[in-house]
């Protein structure tokens, strides 16, 4: 049975936002700050998460310092943050996806001030039907925030598709039983990715954009 995919919801740093290496770099300020160590891979395993989330993966032992800690970061991001963008073909690919009829959405591990301020600075807040921060909800891989946009916009687990780059989204939508792709330039690799059997593993945005295209056009019901 086919029919066509009514929703796409998409991660926002790594899948749409280029921004993995400022996060990472504002993450590693923080942690010198306080005097905790980090490694730049620890750093860049926790992208997806919500930011409570964040603080107790990578600083367990020192509970009384979160807040501070994710006050330093954020300004550091907030501060620095003005030459990462949207990957090399995003817009095109959304607003193609919007033209076809296709409802658009965001599911994401910023905080909503964060998500807020990167829909302003992309000027994109209008594509979207919905969006969910972690801070508003649980955070990935809880799949709170994908049933919040299903019935915000009244479309089934089965007609929608989740895109993203971690672990955390792919098995978010495993979780309901929604389709999803993985793509491969952001944080997790296809060793990784794999395990949460996506529909499709994307290596660039054009790939994920003919992909994305054609299931639009014809879904096939998993």
């Amino acid at each position: 049975m086919k029919k066509p995919v009514e929703l796409i919801i998409f991660d926002w740093d790594g899948t749409l936002f280029d921004s993995v290496g400022q996060i990472v770099a504002s993450l590693q300020f923080a942690a010198q700050t306080y005097q905790q160590p980090l490694t730049d891979d620890d750093a860049k395993s926790i992208i997806g998460l919500g930011l409570p989330e964040v603080a107790q993966r990578l600083f367990p032992n020192v509970p009384e310092l979160h807040a501070d800690i994710l006050q330093c970061y954020s300004a550091h991001y907030v501060a620095n943050s003005k030459g990462d963008a949207w990957f090399s073909g995003v817009s095109e690919m959304l607003t193609d996806l919007k033209m076809q009829g296709v409802q658009l959405a965001v599911a994401t591990g910023k905080s909503r001030k964060g998500l807020d301020r990167v829909l302003q600075q992309t000027q994109s807040a209008d594509l979207f039907a919905a969006t969910r921060a972690a801070s508003e909800t649980k955070s990935k891989p809880d799949p709170l925030m994908l049933s919040e946009i299903l019935t915000q916009t009244g479309i089934a687990a089965e007609r929608a598709i989740m895109v993203g780059d971690t672990s955390y989204d792919l098995q978010m939508a495993q979780n309901i039983e929604m389709p999803r792709v993985g793509v491969l330039y952001g944080v997790h690799d296809q060793q990784v990715l794999s395990q949460f059997e996506p529909l499709a593993m994307v290596s660039d945005v054009r790939k994920l954009h003919d992909f994305l295209l054609a299931k639009v056009q014809d879904f096939e019901l998993i």
